[in-house]
């Protein structure tokens, strides 16, 4: 009986033992990291092929904007095609703007709409089922998400700029970027941001801040310091206070901008080295938009084709430039061109957009090939069903 009695408790530790490491496996998952100008994962180099899937909390929903059927198809095409980095929307804002994003996340301050953060929640269980990993984005310096602006107005009882006003666009530029110098309205937008980080995804049990299909927060959609300088300063503590309090709440996941690049930082190179040389800034972002910046015309191809092309691969260079002097890696995580002729319809060519991407996207591996620091490529954005 005496060797019975203290066998049991052996037993019982032994028992123990197992549990506790099955607990510190699940609470020691590995995680995207920087190494230098390099992503790794796993204890290896990381390098990835992504696209832009902003609304796959909307589709994951359980309320009126979901379809769970499809999404799951479309993360398995996705995967299927070696698609595995997904640029996705965490944060938007019920807004005052006409044509802002409806249904929104936060209907007001500190008011969510659970629906379509339950379908962020199955988004990221499922993209953790097949080894994905997404990118979120917390607010948007445009005004389709409501983004800063709304959180301006909020903040100030009103008086928020249409972007569509008699005041024109710039204004309401002028307007959002005033959101560096708002307290009141960062208070909000911090509150958001440390309720979804402490966030438990009801499918998987993982607190999104212990979730190792994140790979990284981003701080806003295209977060540029306004039409001119005036916000510069602003602008860069904000970068600097918002990546420091994100690795504060979250020590576990990369902390990157959302910036388009130069042409995000008043196309001035001194703004970007010193607006992202924050060391809580872990990676570098830009974004590739010819048409938007007036280089490409679907209607006249043979004409603004090449140059298209050489602004490209020089913006290409100069943003791999930069992030090798501030000793980072840097993704490209929007880029596109319309289909011919600008039109629409699923069956129509696709010659200019095939050669494009063949272009740049030859040119990211070859890059990378060679060392660079360019890490990955988002497309947008994923169309799907």
């Amino acid at each position: 009986m005496r060797k019975l009695f203290l066998f049991t408790p052996l037993i019982t530790f032994a028992l123990f033992l197992s549990s506790c490491s099955t607990l510190l496996f699940w609470q020691q998952p590995e995680y995207i990291k920087v190494n230098g100008t390099q992503f790794e994962y796993k204890g290896k180099p990381y390098y990835f092929t992504g696209t832009n899937l902003w609304y796959g909390c909307y589709i994951g929903s359980d309320g009126s904007t979901g379809d769970r059927a499809r999404l799951v198809r479309e993360l398995d095409d996705l995967k299927a095609n070696g698609i595995t980095n997904l640029r996705i929307l965490g944060a938007s804002n019920e807004s005052y703007i006409t044509n802002s994003l409806k249904p929104a996340i936060q209907i007001k301050p500190g008011v969510y709409d659970q629906h379509l953060l339950d379908g962020l929640d199955f988004l990221l269980s499922e993209m953790h089922k097949r080894d994905m990993h997404a990118v979120i984005f917390l607010t948007n310096y445009w005004e389709w998400s409501g983004g800063m602006a709304q959180y301006n107005d909020w903040a100030n009882g009103g008086g928020g700029v249409n972007p569509g006003g008699a005041a024109g666009y710039g204004a309401f530029m002028d307007y959002s970027a005033t959101f560096y110098e708002n307290q009141k309205a960062q208070t909000l937008f911090y509150n958001y941001v440390r309720s979804l980080v402490d966030r438990k995804n009801k499918y998987d049990g993982l607190y999104y801040y212990e979730d190792p299909t994140i790979m990284a927060w981003e701080l806003a959609n295209e977060p540029r310091p306004g039409r001119n300088a005036d916000f510069v300063p602003q602008w860069e503590h904000w970068l600097d206070s918002t990546a420091h309090f994100l690795h504060i709440i979250d020590p576990n996941h990369l902390v990157t901008t959302g910036s388009e690049g130069t042409i995000g930082t008043l196309q001035d190179t001194t703004y970007f080295l010193s607006g992202f040389k924050s060391k809580y800034i872990d990676h570098l972002t830009f974004h590739l938009w010819p048409k938007n910046w007036g280089w490409f015309d679907a209607k006249n191809i043979a004409g603004t084709y090449p140059r298209t092309v050489e602004n490209a691969v020089n913006y290409i260079d100069l943003q791999i430039h930069l992030a090798a002097e501030l000793g980072k890696p840097i993704t490209m995580e929007e880029f596109g061109l319309p289909r011919d002729n600008e039109a629409y319809d699923p069956g129509t060519p696709t010659t200019a957009r095939d050669n494009y991407f063949r272009k740049i996207l030859g040119m990211v591996y070859d890059s990378a090939a060679a060392g660079a620091p360019i890490a990955g490529t988002n497309f947008w954005g994923w169309g799907g069903e």
